[in-house]
């Protein structure tokens, strides 16, 4: 017995194994994770460095020149480039397509840290990035409003902590924002009468606020740690600190100078409809979805702007999740103008059965797509929709040649069951050579090099 004598002597088994294929299809489209590009490895590789106030001649000279000579020594490297401006340098590494990124990035940090003897002793240790198209921000959270920026600051990284408690964000880089110091106004009068001098000021702070670790202290009957203060924890611990003493008295910061809070020079500045602000860019986890991921963001600063004094707006930009959710609609707008549009023609040239028949298996083939990429552990991206999307006009050609041909044999007076058998098997072999026409114009596309390569592959 053949394949479709078997089906056609179990039509109930069929037709529960349909819908369940049908169910699990539904569930598969509502659950898996949707994004907006695939997670593709761009073969792209950079090594930061910074070093504060050196010149690009220098920069070249003392930070990019080492570096390179041990990164142009790795596997499988295509191209090298470096870059040397005012405060650091970076070189970008190209590989080349297909390769094996978590090798690539061993092998990078590996020559990272042979090279970092070679470099200055006062360098920011050196930073080695990947390029991942999954680890651009998804959502960008505008805080701006007629408040001091230390409350929009403490706001920012407040939001920051709760939204990184979220499972599905990776992380959360807050720009616009600046780094918070202490600032010391001497008073030259008053340090000539305490015979001090800048030099030696600058050796007192150095020398202080760092941690001192005293180990233990063993009495015989047993040991206790000891603990010896020496970071600044507060305002006051910086103007109760100690500069010169003399018998009983003793001169602090306090009586030679006046320290106030401030901000560091900024670096960035993030700004919308022309008003300071800082942005909380929001990454999400790769493979997440992405709409219920900006979803659980909104709903968690709407939560905390409840808390929040007046005065201060919020805005969202980058939200990404809006091309998804148009993609989808514009993809259930085409399955529904196809069912309908295939659906009437073929009630008016072959009859309202063969119209459900065929109506029937465009939802069907989707929904066991989406069902297939379900399993395989994939996602729905832009390029996974727009060849669903493609892939409408190729689905009903199968089921319009079988029911036509099962339809033209029941008029010749052959029974309903022994004439869709009959067009069952005279029509696979025809319905499986034609989609196999069509795979085989789209395989090439799996053998595509490079970056484009690696998104068509989907």
């Amino acid at each position: 017995m053949s394949l479709i004598d078997a089906a056609l002597s179990r039509s109930r088994t069929v037709i529960a194994t349909l819908v369940l294929i049908l169910a699990a299809g539904m569930f598969s489209y509502i659950d898996i994770p949707k994004e907006s590009d695939p997670d593709i490895d761009i073969p792209i590789i950079y090594v930061s460095m910074h070093l504060e106030g050196v010149s690009p001649d220098d920069a070249e000279r003392l930070l990019v020149r080492p570096m390179e000579q041990e990164l142009a020594a790795i596997d499988g490297l295509k191209e090298l480039r470096a870059t040397a401006y005012t405060g650091g340098g970076n070189v970008v590494l190209e590989f080349t397509a297909g390769f094996d990124k978590d090798q690539a990035m061993d092998d990078v940090q590996k020559a990272v840290d042979q090279a970092r003897p070679d470099l200055p002793a006062d360098v920011d240790e050196p930073k080695v990035n990947e390029v991942n198209f999954s680890l651009f921000p998804v959502l960008s959270v505008m805080l701006t409003g007629e408040v001091p920026e230390r409350t929009l600051l403490k706001l920012a990284k407040n939001l920051q902590d709760k939204i990184e408690a979220i499972n599905t964000v990776l992380e959360v880089n807050i720009s616009g924002d600046r780094e918070e110091l202490l600032e010391i106004l001497l008073d030259p009068v008053i340090l000539e009468s305490y015979a001090l001098n800048g030099p030696e000021l600058i050796s007192f702070f150095r020398s202080s606020n760092q941690l001192v670790a005293a180990g233990n202290l063993d009495t015989g009957a047993g040991s206790f740690a000891v603990k010896v203060p020496g970071l600044f924890e507060g305002f006051s611990d910086l103007l109760s600190m100690p500069l010169r003493t003399s018998g009983d008295s003793v001169v602090t910061v306090r009586d030679i100078a006046e320290v106030r809070r401030s901000f560091k020079d900024a670096k960035n500045m993030a700004r919308i409809d022309g008003k300071p602000a800082i942005a909380l860019n929001v990454v999400k986890r790769t493979g997440e979805n992405i709409i219920d991921t900006i979803a659980a963001v909104r709903a968690m600063v709407e939560i905390e702007q409840n808390h929040w004094p007046k005065g201060v707006d919020v805005r969202y930009t980058l939200d990404r999740s809006n091309d998804i959710r148009s993609m989808l609609s514009d993809l259930q707008n085409n399955i529904i103008s196809a069912v309908i549009l295939v659906m009437v023609v073929c009630v008016a040239a072959l009859g309202v059965r063969s119209a459900l028949l065929v109506g029937i298996a465009i939802p069907g083939a989707f929904l066991s797509g989406i069902l297939i990429i379900y399993m395989m552990g994939l996602t729905v991206n832009i390029v996974v929709l727009f060849s669903l999307i493609l892939s409408v006009g190729m689905l009903v050609d199968g089921a319009i040649v079988v029911t036509e041909y099962a339809d033209r044999k029941m008029n010749d007076g052959m029974p309903r069951r022994e004439a869709y058998s009959a067009a069952a098997k005279r029509m696979a072999w025809p319905i499986i050579a034609s989609t196999a026409t069509t795979l085989a114009a789209f395989a090439p596309l799996l053998f595509w090099p490079g970056t484009a390569g690696q998104f068509m592959r989907y």
